[in-house]
């Protein structure tokens, strides 16, 4: 029983070192894409995986990493299951991945909207201020409503006149 707690911790830990394909700065752990990873009575170790939003583009290359990383680490059986409900929420990025955006001048989501029933996806910003990542200046603009992904848009800074990109709250 001690072997297979530790087994599924190491498992765990493993998976949780995969970086997202989009932004690399943070793993899947970080950005709370990683929902769990058990160890089953037969050996294989199931990671579940919550994408950002239904049409992500990047969740087959999340499930391909996270089964090819516990593969390297010795787990010959592994599956993955994406897994919707609850759905991804912007607020289950950690601080350290919300620390690790501003870091590399992307300007972290605030607070996901509440409402009762299902969550809308609405990939506009959903709040008038945006702070500037580099010099920490509310005075910015949108300047375009998707960067590199949907779930991003592009700002600019009005104080120190750098571009950064903003992650949505969803």
């Amino acid at each position: 029983m001690v072997t297979t707690l530790l087994d599924a911790r190491r498992a765990r830990h493993v998976a949780e070192q995969v970086p997202d394909p989009e932004l690399p700065m943070l793993t899947l752990a970080d950005l709370g894409v990683l929902r769990g990873v058990e160890l089953t009575e037969d050996g294989t170790v199931v990671a579940r995986l919550t994408p950002t939003y239904s049409g992500c583009p990047a969740m087959a290359e999340m499930r391909a990493d996270v089964a090819a990383r516990l593969r390297d680490a010795g787990y010959e059986r592994v599956e993955i299951r994406t897994v919707m409900d609850p759905p991804w929420t912007s607020d289950w990025i950690t601080p350290a991945g919300r620390r690790k955006l501003a870091e590399h001048g992307i300007a972290p989501p605030g607070p996901a909207p509440r409402g009762a029933g299902p969550v809308p996806l609405v990939l506009s910003p959903t709040r008038h201020t945006v702070s500037c990542p580099r010099c920490g200046s509310a005075d910015t603009e949108e300047t375009s409503r998707f960067a590199a992904t949907s779930c991003k848009a592009l700002w600019r800074c009005r104080a120190c006149r750098e571009p950064f990109e903003y992650v949505k709250e969803i």
